[in-house]
């Protein structure tokens, strides 16, 4: 069974890239969110493995990291595996603080350190 990604957040080019970037690496299907509340609805209704939350959201320019503050606060999902999608290392910064394993900008996205990092934060039957 394939491995599930919430990616929340992303503009409709950089989800493609994500969703490209994770079927050629990992057994694993993008799922995208827009929002805390799409967020919040897919992680009820779906077996979510890792989320991903772009710094900024897309669609209303929120902040990304307390999307990944609210995660890591609430007990049912404290446990799932989430990484900041951005380049800027001081965000990066303070979603590790909150909780969030290391993330990676989209500018790095097809380089083997992210492909590392990512399989670091995913379950271990996981790994290509």
């Amino acid at each position: 069974m394939s491995l599930q990604v919430l990616s929340v957040g992303q503009c409709r080019p950089d989800h493609s890239s994500i969703s490209s970037f994770f079927k050629s690496h990992f057994d694993a299907v993008v799922i995208d969110a827009d929002t805390w509340g799409d967020t919040i609805t897919k992680m009820q209704n779906e077996t979510i493995d890792l989320v991903l939350v772009n710094r900024l959201l897309d669609r209303d320019g929120s902040d990304g990291l307390q999307i990944v503050k609210n995660l890591k606060a609430d007990p049912e999902y404290r446990s799932v595996p989430v990484m900041l999608v951005s380049n800027y290392p001081e965000a990066q910064r303070a979603a590790v603080e909150a909780g969030a394993v290391p993330g990676f900008g989209k500018s790095e996205l097809r380089t083997q350190q992210v492909v590392n990092r990512v399989a670091a934060a995913l379950p271990d039957s996981s790994k290509s």
